[in-house]
């Protein structure tokens, strides 16, 4: 769809709509030709029809599927090839054929003009395309195609569209085409007049008009022929047709010089129609026709030279036009018909134009002037371009012209008659009336110059009649004579209307003196200066008093008259406004009536035009004196009455630049105009600084400016004046002016504010001090200091006097006080001021102010100098020594403000310190201190805040003490302070007020300390009142807090960083106050936690994202909600944003002071603090690791003082959200807690029972705390075991676990951690009973409370019975619901056995034992338990663990589950590791008693750990180990020797056979017990490769063995025995193995008999074998061991006894006499007797040998 110019166009309905009608169209072509056609041409269609309609079509597709074609639509390169088609098929078609399609393609416009009027007004494309083609083919067959057209209009019954649209057609085809053939065009002619001629009805009118049209058209080539037809119907005496006369016209207009021939003829034959045209309608069109006629003869005349017809003179014309005129003016122009009216109007005026040039004819149109006038009355209501009028002007004006005049008799009617419409109002409702009333002004005009003489006598007699109307609408007539600009005007006329003026200047009526000072002014502008001389210029000056006068004592009651006169004045300022501008040479009289009048006046509005003209005079005075000085040589000044009153006057008015239609800036026109006159020297600055104040004024309006910016500038624009007048007394001079002015205003008013304020400035400026102090104290004196607003200006005078002349007015103030004998007991003030009486305290509130704004102005020097003293000092004894009540107070305070910010104004005053500042600060906080908390009733409170806050900002500084005491105090005083009423609006502003103070105050007294601490500090002391319970102290004190917060935020203490912590502090404190039960409040929180974030992000450098603003900002609207849910809600989401802008330490210093407030407040406040709490655990509790510890204890340290039941809750569920993610920190932190069984972590406790998951997994952490005690210590690869590896009282573990146990679900069975638990209780117990010092937690229970402990931590039960240990034991076992386990457990009295702690060990074995038995499914997962538990770096933990496998032997040991899960060799490792370990011997001796009991268990896997066996025991027997370390050694030994062969042993089996015999003279007898056996079950195994290395060793061990037979002890002395016995075949002596027989079971004599037949064996074979057994048996006669001794000396006797005489004579003798001789020294009998006897025997055997040796 394409929509262009209004219209929607459907290209492909169109085309086939338009497609539809072709066929049509062809089908019509093809079929009979109508019966007309063929009776007119008698042609008949060919195929040419059925080419045509396929060429349409073929146009309409190509214009139908155009985009934007010209304004028909069509493409021009798809039309043009149409055409090309089209004309082809033209070419050779019959008439009938055009014919025919001429009439199908209208018949297609009246269809779609058919469609247009009902789907709305516009151009359709169709009918448009249909147009142009009949139009195209007449550029190539006009003539065919026009006849064609001129035969359809004869069609009868034709619609009157489809005769429009032929005549459009024909027009645009007459208009390209050129001559057309005569025939046709006359059909045409004939056909379209005669349609013209027949008007039916409305649609009538317009197809007669497009015939006229189209008559017209043809007239351009064809004028005979359409002049002839028109002629034709043109007839004398008879009324023709109305068309054919407005053809008439159209014809003479477009073809002027053709017409005139016919224009005569025309005219002469139109006057004969008048008197038969009776109906509107046919008047209007004469008269229009006559109109143009006149106008196309006019342009006729004016080129005559281009005519090529004959010649028709201008006379000629008039004398045809006249009769017509004459008819009009007489009959027509008296018709009752407005319309007849108007056209008969507008057809005079041009043919006028042609009747009046005509001397002839002249006077007789002056004839009809009464007729015109006639008409003329009463007509106002006719617009003013048909009106009568505009025909007398024009009369009049060529009367003018010609100099002809109008006949005297006709002159006074004229002036009568228009005279009085003049003076006569117009009705209301009378359109035109100020249209027509210049008309006749005009006329007056032109009589003026024609009549002067005889118009102003006229005029005259109208002033006499004295009626204000008539004289006014005279006046205005005069006025209108006068500023016509006419040349013709002559000065004689100008003389009589001021003559006639002039007599009415006495006339005192408004209306006339307007009218009066009008004509003055146009006289004026009209360039009549000199005839307003004299009589004018003082008739203004008169009006502008009078009106002045009038208007300044005017009377309530006559509120009319005062606009009358406001309009008076009005027109004498514009009056005199033109006459200065215009007048020149002006008197010196006005000049000087206008300069008093602006300095007299009180009527202020007439200021801005008398400025304006008084500039205007001035620059004419100006103008003509420098003419005059060029000529002399010097220059002259305006004369000025006081050039320092006006400067003064013009100063105090500008004060109000807007006033009086803005004189401002027509005053300062005016001071730049005169500033050579007022004062030379400034002439320059002013017209630098003038335009620039003008400037600024027109930049602004009364609505825009500002008062104290512009008063700024006027008092620089005066500094900068004066400077040029330094050295002289003009300032002062300009100062005695301004002080003489002060009266001349009212107070208050802006101009007396600001005249005090000038003169003040103008005195600084002063240099004769002595003059200065008299003005000075005549002020002081003359002043009312009982009106607030001269107290102020003078105040303000003295400070900025101060500025130049600030010893001046310290003196005067002085001397003031002197005069006036101020003292404490005479204050005689009263007596100087009769008509205003001083009150004492009044003039003292005075001076404070005065000079603290004398310090305000002051020069820094100077101020400097005397601020402490005088000016502070006199502040402070004028109040010290008053009353002090309010007023005193608030001056005083206002006059310390005003010195403190004098001071603070000084830019090198850092080394200034103000020694009155702690005096002034007593006595403020003095005033603060007394003021009322309970109620504002002054601004006291207000201005002494102010005063603090501007004495903080001096040096010397307060300190952090004094700040934070003044912060208090101020704080105490007004947010104590209930807020008022509504309905008091005085007091809601003060209210205000004294908070905006506070604002302040807080804000000085903490930009000093503009750093974390003095924020923290400043939060610190609104916090109570941010906690209070009233609602309005939490309100202001939030508010307060905000504003701070955000001068925080906007201060360079954004810089520095927050302390780490201090975030979090001030969220927390802040953040549960947004649900506070007040809206305001919860706004203000709420805008404070944004200030807040602010800073945070600005000093983290972090950004907010769109998002979480826009959630912010939707919080903070659903804060305002008043639904409680709503709002936590809404606090709740903002916690949620917040919360990731906070870093782990700041989370924690929030929680810990969300904590800390809990309590302080109500409950909303508390269940706020624990929401954000839970929030924020719930957001960030993952990143917390290293902060749950300290989160916890802040919640834990608060929970037992919550007294509501729901807050507690929220607290326990998010300590347990907290164990949640960080199980082991919080469940190390709560064990850690200094009394862990209060009541209020039972109830934590308690909870995590209620919750069996968390409860069961709580339980294996606690577990694990316990065995980690037990666990080798690893390090901690994350901060989670850092917490779980930290130190824990084990007992608190414990009575947690015994709490959990006792309250947990009693269904819950615990299966899963059963064998862990219990297996966890028993190490723990086997630690607890080992002696060790008091648990902490103990000792903090015993320092808080007196009483005995509680059951479960009974120190002395817990080390005496296994305490919490046991119980928890027990409860554990009970959950199994194991009868026939607990009745075994209690039968065999294994708690007993565990409580003791020398039976330990035992019970441990047996608890062991009975759960392996009797809880089979558990079995694997004791054998990690146990395994991991010999691992243990916790020696009771692999004592007790390695004692479970040594008990449990038959079963741990043989049992599957070691091999299937193969546990054994880890077994081994660790039983390897006990038993190389020597910190502990009973562990060594059960790692070694549970190696050996694998030869019991598992006897196969001996050989495969042979190696690892061997050397463990070796171990035990090589090192300083303990005797029961190396029994048990042997005796894992000899229990491995029996599962081994003597080639599994290899190079151990000579290690252990020598270790062996070195036990066998141990003092130990379980050792020697144990060495004899493992010796003999090494003899028992010798093989054949080892034998011969055995041999040896029982040769070495063959005395011990021989004495060892008698040892002390029984079992040794037999295993000693059986051994020897054993090893007696190893010497190879057959008789010795059989004498040995049954050798362990022999008597002593047995014995005896047994070694002597040994000896004696081996003196045979082996004798120095002998000798050195010998020799070795005597080493033993010192045994420590009796029987071994006694075994020794016999043995040595025995042995003695079989020695050779040659192993003999080796021994010493003597030596071996002494021993035996030391022997009898012994205690024993037995040893002294068998030392004896030995001694004989050796004795014996010595004196043998002797024998034999042949010794003596």
């Amino acid at each position: 769809m394409e929509e262009s110019n209004g219209l929607t166009w459907a290209p492909e309905a169109a085309s086939a709509q338009f497609e539809e009608e072709m066929a049509e169209a062809a089908a019509d072509v093809n079929g009979d030709v109508s019966e007309e056609a063929e009776d007119a041409e008698g042609l008949a269609l060919d195929d040419s029809g059925k080419e045509v309609t396929a060429n349409l079509a073929f146009l309409s597709l190509s214009a139908t599927h155009c985009s934007r074609p010209s304004h028909l639509g069509l493409s021009s390169s798809i039309f043009t090839v149409g055409l090309g088609v089209g004309v082809m098929s033209w070419g050779s078609w019959s008439r009938a054929g055009i014919y025919q399609q001429v009439t199908n393609l209208l018949d297609i416009m009246d269809s779609e003009s058919a469609k247009t009027d009902m789907a709305g007004a516009g151009l359709d494309m169709r009918k448009t395309l249909a147009s142009v083609i009949i139009t195209e083919k007449a550029t190539a067959e006009p003539s065919m195609v026009i006849c064609a057209l001129t035969r359809c209009l004869k069609v009868p019954e034709i619609s009157t569209q489809r005769k429009i649209n032929i005549y459009n057609i024909l027009q645009e085809i007459i208009q390209q085409e050129g001559e057309l053939e005569e025939p046709c065009v006359q059909r045409l002619v004939s056909v379209a007049s005669k349609e013209m001629r027949e008007i039916s009805e409305v649609e009538g009118y317009t197809k007669a008009e497009v015939a006229s049209d189209t008559l017209v058209a043809l007239s351009r080539n064809h004028f005979s022929l359409v002049m002839y037809e028109l002629q034709h119907h043109l007839k004398p005496l008879h009324l023709t047709d109305e068309f054919v006369v407005v053809t008439l016209a159209k014809l003479a207009n477009g073809n002027v010089f053709e017409f005139m021939p016919y224009m005569g003829i025309t005219l002469a034959t139109i006057f004969t129609m008048l008197r038969l045209a009776n109906e509107a309608k046919m008047r209007q069109v004469i008269c229009s026709a006559m109109e143009t006629f006149c106008e196309t003869v006019q342009f006729y005349l004016r080129h005559l030279e281009d005519s090529m017809y004959p010649v028709m003179t201008e006379e000629q014309f008039a004398l045809k036009l006249f009769p017509i005129y004459r008819y009009f003016v007489t009959v027509w122009l008296r018709h009752h018909n407005p319309e007849v009216k108007m056209g008969v109007v507008k057809s005079l005026k041009p043919m006028l134009s042609l009747l009046l040039p005509n001397d002839d004819l002249r006077e007789q149109v002056y004839d009809y002037i009464p007729l015109l006038l006639a008409e003329y009355q009463g007509k106002g209501h006719l617009q003013p371009f048909v009106h009568p009028l505009q025909v007398l002007r024009q009369i009049l004006e060529v009367s003018v012209v010609t100099n002809t005049p109008i006949p005297q008799m006709q002159l006074n009617p004229i002036f009568s008659e228009l005279h009085v419409q003049v003076c006569t109002k117009a009705p209301a409702q009378h359109q035109y009336s100020s249209q027509n009333l210049m008309e006749i002004v005009h006329c007056f005009i032109a009589l003026a110059r024609s009549y002067p003489k005889e118009l102003m006598k006229f005029f005259f007699s109208q002033m006499e009649v004295g009626k204000e109307a008539i004289r006014v609408g005279t006046l205005t007539l005069i006025r209108a004579v006068v500023s016509a600009e006419d040349p013709k005007m002559s000065l004689r006329t100008i003389y009589l209307a001021i003559r006639v003026v002039k007599n009415t200047l006495s006339d005192a009526r408004s209306k006339v003196r307007m009218a009066i000072l009008r004509i003055i002014g146009q006289l004026a502008l009209s360039g009549y200066q000199d005839q307003i001389k004299g009589w004018g210029l003082k008739y203004v000056s008169v009006q502008l008093t009078l009106s002045t006068y009038k208007l300044t004592n005017h009377w309530d009651n006559f509120y009319q008259r005062d606009l009358e006169e406001k309009m008076v004045h009005k027109v004498t300022m514009d009056t005199v406004k033109i006459i200065t501008s215009s007048v020149s040479g002006m008197t010196n009289e006005f000049w000087v009536r206008l300069l008093c009048y602006i300095m007299e006046t009180d009527y202020t509005e007439a200021l801005t035009p008398i400025c304006i003209s008084l500039t205007n005079l001035a620059e004419r005075q100006l103008h003509s004196k420098y003419a005059e000085a060029s000529m002399s040589g010097k220059c002259k000044h305006v004369d000025l009455p006081a050039p320092q009153k006006l400067l003064a006057r013009l100063l105090v008015l500008m004060s109000s630049p807007y006033k009086g239609e803005g004189r401002g800036i027509a005053m300062l026109q005016l001071l730049r105009t005169l500033s050579h006159s007022i004062a030379p020297t400034m002439a320059s600055v002013w017209e630098q600084e003038i335009p620039l104040l003008i400037r600024y004024l027109e930049e602004h309006t009364e609505f825009t400016w500002n008062q104290k910016a512009w008063e700024d500038k006027l008092i620089q624009f005066l500094r900068l004046s004066l400077k040029t007048t330094q050295g002289t007394s003009w300032s002062l001079r300009l100062s005695k002016e301004l002080n003489n002015q002060i009266g001349s205003f009212d107070s208050p008013s802006l101009e007396k504010g600001f005249l005090y304020r000038a003169l003040g400035f103008t005195l600084a400026m002063g240099l004769e001090a002595d003059k200065v102090e008299l003005l000075l104290l005549e002020l002081l004196y003359k002043t009312d200091y009982s009106n607030d607003f001269d107290q102020e200006g003078v105040v303000l005078c003295f400070g900025l006097c101060a500025r130049g002349q600030a010893r001046t007015v310290l003196n005067v103030l002085q001397d003031f006080e002197d005069r006036i004998q101020e003292s404490e007991q005479s204050w005689q003030i009263s007596a100087w001021r009769k008509d205003h009486p001083w009150r004492r305290e009044t003039v003292k509130s005075a001076l404070m102010v005065m000079y603290g704004c004398v310090s305000s102005y002051c020069h820094p020097q100077m101020l400097l100098s005397h601020v402490d003293t005088p000016i502070t000092a006199k502040i402070i004894h004028h109040y010290s020594s008053s009353c002090q009540d309010i007023s005193l107070k608030m001056a005083f305070m206002k006059g310390v403000v005003q010195v403190t910010r004098a001071i603070r104004s000084i830019k090198d005053q850092e080394d200034f310190h103000f020694a009155q500042k702690p005096t002034l600060t007593r006595l403020v906080m003095a005033i603060l201190k007394v003021e009322p908390t309970d109620h504002l009733a002054s601004p006291v409170r207000t201005m002494a805040m102010d005063a603090l806050s501007h004495l903080s900002k001096l040096r010397p500084f307060y300190s952090i003490e004094e700040s934070n005491e003044l912060m208090d105090i101020s704080l105490h005083s007004v947010i104590s302070l209930q807020p008022p009423g509504e309905d008091n609006e005085s007091i809601k502003t003060l209210y205000a007020n004294t908070l905006r103070s506070l604002e302040q105050l807080m804000e000085s007294l903490m930009q000093r300390q503009l750093d974390p601490r003095g924020l923290q500090e400043m939060v610190h002391l609104l916090e109570k009142w941010i906690l209070s319970e009233k609602e309005w102290e939490r309100e202001k004190a939030t508010n307060l807090h905000l504003h701070l917060m955000q001068i925080y935020v906007q201060s360079v203490g954004v810089c520095i960083p927050l302390k780490l912590g201090q975030f979090g502090t001030l969220v927390g404190l802040i953040a549960p106050c947004t649900c506070d039960t007040h809206q305001r409040t919860r706004v203000a929180s709420t805008n404070i936690l944004s200030s807040l974030l602010d800073l945070h992000a600005s000093q983290t450098c972090s950004l907010w994202d769109a998002a979480k603003e826009k959630e912010l900002e939707k919080c903070k609207e659903d804060i305002q909600e008043a639904d409680a849910d709503k709002v936590f809600c809404a606090s709740s989401r903002i916690a949620k944003v917040v919360c990731m802008e906070f870093n782990c330490d700041e989370v924690v210093s929030l929680i810990q002071k969300l904590c800390e407030n809990i309590g302080a407040l109500d409950l909303p406040h508390d269940k706020a603090a624990v929401t954000w709490i839970g929030t924020f655990l719930q957001m960030r509790a993952r990143e917390l690791e290293d902060k749950v510890a300290e989160i916890l204890g802040a919640i834990l340290v608060h929970l037992p003082v919550v007294d509501h039941p729901e807050v507690r809750r929220l607290l326990i569920e998010d300590i347990l959200l907290l164990a949640h993610y960080h199980q082991e920190t919080v469940l190390t932190s709560l064990l850690r807690q200094p009394l862990p069984m209060e009541s209020h972590l039972t109830e934590v406790w308690l909870t995590v029972a209620q919750n069996v998951p968390f409860a069961r997994t709580m339980l294996h952490s606690l577990m694990g705390r316990l065995q980690s005690r037990f666990t080798p210590r690893v390090n901690a690869t994350s901060k989670a075991d850092i917490w779980r590896l930290a130190a824990v009282d084990p007992l608190m573990t414990l009575c947690t676990i015994h709490l959990l146990l006792e309250k947990l679900d009693r269904g819950d069975k615990l299966r899963d951690l059963f064998p862990d638990l219990i297996y966890t209780l028993l190490l723990q117990l086997s630690s607890s009973l080992r002696p060790k010092a008091a648990s902490p937690v103990l000792k903090t229970w015993r320092l808080v409370h007196t009483g005995t402990l509680p059951e479960e931590m009974n120190l002395e039960r817990c080390l005496r019975a296994g305490g919490i240990t046991i119980k928890s034991m027990q409860l554990l076992l009970k959950r199994i619901n194991n009868e026939r386990l607990l009745h075994a457990l209690e039968e065999q009295s294994v708690w007993a056995l565990l409580e003791d702690s020398l039976t330990f060990l035992e019970g441990v074995g047996l608890l062991a034992r009975l759960c392996t038995q009797n809880m089979e499914s558990y079995r694997l997962r004791l054998s990690e338990l146990v395994l991991r538990g010999m691992a243990s770096e916790v020696l009771s933990c692999r004592v007790s663990s390695t004692a479970v496998c040594v008990e449990v032997r038959p079963v741990f040991m043989s049992h599957p589950i070691l091999y299937q899960q193969k546990l054994l060799r880890p077994a081994v490792m660790m039983l390897e590791k006990g038993a190389e370990q020597e910190e502990d011997e009973a562990l060594r001796v059960l790692s070694l008693r549970a190696l050996g009991n694998m030869a019991l268990g598992a006897p196969k896997k001996v050989k495969q750990y042979r190696k690892l066996l061997l050397e463990q025991c070796l171990g035990s027997l090589r090192g300083p180990a303990s005797s029961s370390v190396t029994v048990e050694g042997m005796e894992t030994l000899t229990k491995i020797l029996a599962e081994l062969r003597e080639g599994d042993m290899g190079s151990s089996f000579e290690a252990v056979s020598e270790l062996c015999r070195v036990f066998f003279d141990n003092e130990s007898e379980l050792l020697r017990l144990k060495a004899f056996v493992l010796f003999g079950k090494l003899a028992k195994m010798v093989g054949i490769s080892k034998q011969r290395f055995f041999k040896g060793e029982v040769k070495r061990a063959w005395v011990p063995l021989l004495l060892h037979c008698q040892d002390p002890c029984s079992s040794t002395a037999h295993a000693c025995r059986a051994t020897m016995f054993r090893c007696v075949h190893f010497w190879g002596w057959r008789s010795l193995e059989s004498s040995s027989g049954q050798g362990h079971t022999k008597t002593d004599k047995e014995m005896t008999v047994f070694q002597t037949s040994m000896c004696s064996i081996l003196t045979q074979k082996k004798p120095a074998v002998l000798y050195g057994f010998f020799l070795e048996t005597m080493s033993y006669v010192k045994n420590d061991l009796l029987r071994i001794r006694i075994a020794a000396c016999k043995l040595a006797g025995i042995i003695v006894k079989q020695l050779s005489v040659h192993y003999l004579k080796k021994l010493d003798w003597q030596a071996l006499r002494n021993s035996l001789q030391e022997l009898q020294l012994d205690s024993d009998p037995g040893v002294r007797k068998a030392a004896l006897e030995t001694l004989k025997v050796l004795d014996s055997c010595s004196q043998h040998w002797q024998l034999a040796l042949g010794l003596p």
